[in-house]
């Protein structure tokens, strides 16, 4: 199920499942274990039917802003391009956390389980294989 698409913020025009899986696709490895669960985390919420209209407009600007390459920092500068963008994952978590129920993070823990494995920041099956919305948990 996609998260509607809200013009509440600047960055929810830039969201879209596609562009979620393909950013994941490509940069999960750079992105990192922390920021990929925390987009999960989201994700995952966004789904939640008693989630409001503007819990899921701030997490689709923040998942727009994960997409979106040229933000604060740039995602390509090495070692520091997603520090910004852990930053809004997680101010956007902290916002909706009571639409963050144990369903919500037992999808995530499964997700993680089937890209990182072992724990490690590496992924054992690229998310472009198993995009977050070919969701096999429920």
């Amino acid at each position: 199920m996609p998260v509607k698409k809200t013009e509440d913020n600047a960055f929810s025009a830039a969201y879209s499942d596609e562009r979620l899986r393909g950013k994941l696709a490509r940069y999960a490895r750079a992105a990192g274990r922390e920021v990929v669960e925390k987009v999960l985390l989201l994700y995952y919420a966004a789904q939640e039917e008693k989630a409001p209209a503007w819990a899921k407009a701030t997490i689709a600007g923040a998942l727009g802003y994960f997409i979106v390459p040229l933000d604060a920092v740039t995602d390509l500068a090495p070692g520091i391009g997603y520090v910004d963008d852990l930053g809004v994952l997680a101010l956007a978590i902290a916002s909706v956390a009571a639409y963050i129920n144990d369903d919500v993070r037992s999808r995530t823990a499964a997700r993680m389980r089937d890209w990182f494995g072992d724990g490690t920041d590496t992924p054992q099956d690229p998310p472009g294989n198993t995009p977050a919305t070919r969701d096999t948990t429920g």
